[in-house]
């Protein structure tokens, strides 16, 4: 029998322990009460990256800006991708003009910038946009 997971909740940013027997898909946040996935991207920020980073799902960041041509046109493939990758993996933005402490830490010089965290720990990254065929592949050879 597998472990509990514990996915954080997009809404309140609270840690929450679904049981092994579980579908996380159709879990609902203790605190909240809303669903613990809903099909699209996550608004990162200084003040709650950590409680996503830290959680059992693996995250992958879109860093992006909003003058950022390329990043336009992949906001809605990433879009799309969270409605078809959840409940495996939970899919961020964070805009790198708005959280420029979050770019400077993960060492960001070009945009768009995916990287996929597992754990807490960089697992993959990537600088560019990709058509969707490719990124998700890409995710999938990284998950």
């Amino acid at each position: 029998m597998s472990a509990a997971q514990i996915i954080t909740c997009p809404h309140c940013h609270r840690k929450n322990r679904i049981p092994a027997e579980r579908s996380p898909q159709q879990g609902q946040c203790g605190a909240c009460k809303q669903s613990l996935f809903n099909g699209q991207p996550l608004e990162l920020s200084v003040q709650n990256f950590e409680a996503h980073l830290s959680a059992d799902l693996p995250l992958l960041v879109d860093f992006w800006a909003p003058w950022c041509g390329p990043c336009r046109q992949f906001a809605p493939i990433f879009t799309q991708a969270a409605t078809e990758m959840e409940p495996q993996v939970r899919l961020a933005k964070v805009d790198t003009e708005a959280q420029p402490q979050l770019a400077t830490r993960f060492g960001i010089r070009s945009i768009p910038t995916l990287i996929l965290f597992r754990q807490g720990q960089e697992v993959a990254r990537l600088s560019g946009a990709l058509p969707p065929a490719q990124f998700k592949q890409w995710v999938q050879q990284h998950l």
